[in-house]
Formats: structure tokens, C-alpha cells, sequence
């Protein structure tokens, strides 16, 4: 019963998420960016998990799947917290 109270009540607040295109794109790949920069400095243990299959430059060589994955869902987290922040200020 409270479920289907709290759905009506944000359905019926009418927020709208921006439509995919190349600035939506770019603040993806910014905010996945810094991510991969604050992972790189704030991963204390790196490099436990197995290594990534690519080469990598000598600035991330104890970086491998666990950390790739970890900084990647983070950076999208804090993507669709922007795109929707910027979008709903109509930014986007």
C-alpha cells in the first residue's frame, strides 16, 4: 500500500531524463575519468585480483580487474547523478 502511494507520488512529479547525445556522452566520460584518477590514488591494495589482458602504461601497472571495475561503477554512478542533476536544471 505505502509502495504504491510512493510510485504514484514521484510518477506524478513528472521528472524527465535527458535524451541521449554527444554532451550527455562527454560528462559520462569525465565523471568515469575522475573516477579512474581517484581509484588510482584511494585503492590502498592494488593489483591483488588478476590483471587486466591489455598492456597498460607503467603509470597503472598495479592496476587490474577488480580496480577497473570498481573505479568504472563508481564513475557511473556519479554520472547519472550528474546527467540527471544537469538535465533536470536543464543544463543537458
Amino acid at each position: 500500500m505505502v509502495y504504491t502511494t510512493l510510485l504514484g507520488a514521484v510518477t506524478a512529479t513528472g521528472i524527465t531524463t535527458p535524451e541521449w547525445s554527444l554532451n550527455v556522452a562527454i560528462v559520462m566520460i569525465l565523471c568515469n575519468l575522475f573516477s579512474l584518477a581517484i581509484g588510482y590514488k584511494a585503492i590502498q591494495k592494488s593489483g591483488v585480483g588478476p590483471k587486466l589482458p591489455v598492456g597498460l602504461p607503467p603509470l597503472f601497472s598495479n592496476f587490474g580487474v577488480p580496480e577497473l571495475i570498481a573505479t568504472a561503477c563508481f564513475g557511473h554512478v556519479l554520472g547519472v547523478g550528474f546527467i540527471l542533476g544537469l538535465g533536470n536544471a536543464g543544463l543537458l
